[in-house]
C-alpha cells in the first residue's frame, strides 16, 4: 500500500468499482443489445450525460492502463476491466477515437496490438484521480490519521478479497 490513506482509499475503491456483481434475479443482458441507447439515438458511449469518459467501462479500461505502466493489450484489457474481449475492443476503439489511446504493434508478436495511453489519456486519468483523492481525503477529515490508515487497510484486504464476477 501507498503511504497516504486517501491513495489507498481510492485505489481500493477503483478496484471495487469494476467488481460489481450482478444483482440477484436481474437479467443477464448481452452487451451487443440497445437497452443503453437514451433517446439520443447514438452508441451508448456516446451519451453525453456519461460525460468525457462514457462510462464506468471506460474509466477502469484507462485506470487498467495507468497500473501497467500506459500498455496492455486487448485482452490484458478485458481481463483487467473485467468484461469480455469483444467489450474491451469496443471500449479501445471508442478510446481511441475520442483521443485517449492508441494502438500499436506488440515488438514482441507481430499478430498482436498493444494499446498505449496518449498524452491526453494520461491527463484524464490524473485529473479523475485527483478528483477521486480529494474526495476521499474531504470524507476522512472526521477520521484520525491511526483511523483512516486502519480503514485504508481494511479496504484494501477487502477489495483484494471481492470475488470478480
Amino acid at each position: 500500500m501507498a503511504t497516504d490513506p486517501a491513495d489507498d482509499i481510492a485505489a481500493a475503491l477503483a478496484r471495487l468499482r469494476g467488481r460489481r456483481p450482478r444483482p440477484p434475479f436481474a437479467p443477464e443482458i448481452p452487451h451487443h443489445t440497445h437497452r443503453g441507447h437514451g433517446g439520443h439515438g447514438g452508441p451508448p458511449w456516446a451519451d453525453p450525460s456519461h460525460g468525457r469518459f462514457g462510462g464506468p467501462a471506460r474509466l477502469r479500461m484507462l485506470d487498467a492502463l495507468t497500473a501497467a505502466s500506459g500498455v496492455l493489450s486487448v485482452s490484458g484489457i478485458a481481463e483487467a476491466v473485467g468484461v469480455d474481449q469483444p467489450r474491451a475492443s469496443r471500449l479501445v476503439q471508442q478510446a481511441v477515437q475520442l483521443g485517449l489511446v492508441v494502438r500499436e504493434p506488440d515488438p514482441d508478436d507481430a499478430r498482436r496490438t498493444r494499446v498505449r495511453l496518449t498524452p491526453e489519456g494520461e491527463g484524464l486519468v490524473s485529473g479523475v484521480r485527483g478528483r477521486r483523492r480529494d474526495a476521499v481525503r474531504s470524507a476522512l477529515e472526521s477520521f484520525s490519521a491511526e483511523e483512516s490508515r486502519e480503514f485504508a487497510r481494511l479496504l484494501g484486504k477487502f477489495a483484494d478479497a471481492w470475488p470478480r464476477d
